[in-house]
């Protein structure tokens, strides 16, 4: 198999659980600071919490959220106010991200010569459930066809594209919680068939009303005491949380040709199906993790022991955990015998599970991660779980700060993502090649300029 030409990240832009952008981010992953709130009596009676499930012994009043994700300036993006109001506020946050994430990149999409693509997915629309469809005068004020413009899954790429006037492929893409991994997966296809040369890829999910807990089911996958306590031997499950991550993709040819400030480059990126071989639709598979693991490290032509951090899925759920680690282990173990060599963690042991933003959030993690050359901790690990062999296993848990070492390779990591229903995909990571000691200057700049629409 030919190796995949290589894809630079050239910026990036989001909005996590105590973290209003990529730079907090970092700090809290580096910190090992929790992003998940707690709320009182009080907060969850405001947001409508029946009173009774309330009182219940089995509701965690626990949940990761982003902040100010009601506030949109729709001016500057040339919305009128009444049509602001029943965008779903994943759309407007995913929008706004998107042009920080252009401007990060430092490309002027309205003078751009060439073409720009947007791939992302977005999670449930609770903002139509929970507060439009409950006030019919606004359905009346609007109509029903602006309502389904600004509320259903399939416009959110394209009114990117249509406010920003991008002109590539503009894709929804729904895979439940890889979403935004296949996302980034297909934005590469696209920029290596020339269907574009910028493409943003990525996703969204936030919640409406936000400070709500949820109720705790013994052997489903949500925690019983609102952490996220990843490969650990007291690890039941997960935490609901929100998020918005977007990456911006070039060749790597073409951003070194335009002296772009390159984050980190993606090497090889692979998707799959579990098929029907598992014990359930929504069970986790080793036999189809471990093939997308190896697919991805066999596009990169890269060998596993040249990877020394794997993000993975980490859901901390009785079963996934052990499943995961049991297919990394297969992928690696099918070219090195090697033990103990590579760092793994979960990024939502910090900020829960953030659907189908989860994905884009841990590239996101391990992209600053090659970029700092430092590996953060992944909380909450103590005792590893013990249905898992670590110690006959290339891998050990990552649970306190340390120096990323490079080795005779560049810094090399995979990043894991798995949907329910079995869509799994997998991009290997490398650190950005050095900078010229003298570079030339750039060709593009981010500048504003004015709303279209």
């Amino acid at each position: 198999m030919n190796p995949m030409e290589p894809i630079a990240i050239v910026g990036m832009a989001g909005r996590f659980p105590g973290a209003p952008d990529v730079e907090t981010f970092w700090q809290n992953l580096r910190d090992g600071v929790e992003g998940v709130s707690t709320f009182s009596r009080e907060d969850l009676l405001r947001a409508g919490v029946d009173p009774e499930l309330v009182r219940n012994p089995q509701y965690v009043a626990a949940r990761a959220i982003v902040e100010d994700t009601a506030l949109f300036d729709a001016a500057f993006f040339g919305i009128n106010p009444r049509e602001a109001e029943v965008i779903d506020p994943q759309h407007r946050v995913f929008l706004e991200c998107a042009w920080e994430a252009l401007e990060n990149a430092g490309c002027e999409a309205k003078g751009y010569a060439g073409s720009i693509g947007v791939y992302a997915g977005v999670g449930l629309n609770s903002y139509l459930l929970t507060s439009l469809l409950s006030n019919p005068e606004i359905i009346q004020t609007v109509g029903a066809y602006q309502m389904m413009l600004a509320s259903d899954k399939d416009f959110l790429t394209t009114r990117v594209s249509y406010k920003l006037n991008l002109r590539g492929p503009s894709v929804d893409l729904q895979t439940a919680c890889s979403t935004s991994l296949v996302a980034v997966q297909f934005a590469c296809q696209g920029l290596l068939t020339r269907q574009c040369d910028v493409a943003l890829a990525g996703g969204v999910s936030l919640l409406v009303p936000q400070r709500t807990g949820y109720l705790y089911q013994p052997g489903m996958i949500l925690s019983p005491d609102g952490h996220c306590r990843v490969f650990d031997a007291d690890a039941h499950g997960t935490v609901p949380g929100e998020g918005v991550g977007i990456v911006v993709l070039r060749r790597l040819a073409d951003a070194l040709a335009d002296r772009d400030c390159i984050r980190a480059v993606i090497r090889g990126a692979a998707v799959n199906n579990d098929g029907s071989m598992k014990v359930g639709y929504t069970a986790p598979s080793v036999d189809g993790q471990a093939e997308v693991i190896a697919h991805a490290q066999a596009i990169a032509g890269i060998e596993p022991d040249t990877v020394s951090y794997v993000e993975a899925h980490g859901t901390a759920t009785e079963l996934g955990d052990p499943i995961e680690i049991a297919a990394l282990t297969r992928a690696f173990q099918s070219r090195t015998q090697a033990r103990g060599f590579c760092a793994i963690g979960s990024v939502k042991s910090n900020v829960g599970h953030l659907d189908a933003a989860a994905g884009v959030t841990g590239l996101i993690k391990t992209v600053l991660a090659l970029e700092h050359g430092f590996l953060p901790p992944s909380l909450h690990f103590s005792r590893p779980n013990p249905q898992i062999d670590f110690g006959n296993s290339p891998f050990f848990v990552n649970a306190a700060l340390r120096p990323w070492p490079r080795e005779a390779s560049p810094r090399r990591a995979g990043v894991s993502s798995f949907g329910i229903g079995g869509t799994n995909a997998h991009v290997v990571l490398e650190e950005a090649p050095p900078r010229p000691a003298q570079a030339a200057p750039r060709r593009q700049h981010a500048a504003s300029w004015p709303a279209s629409g």
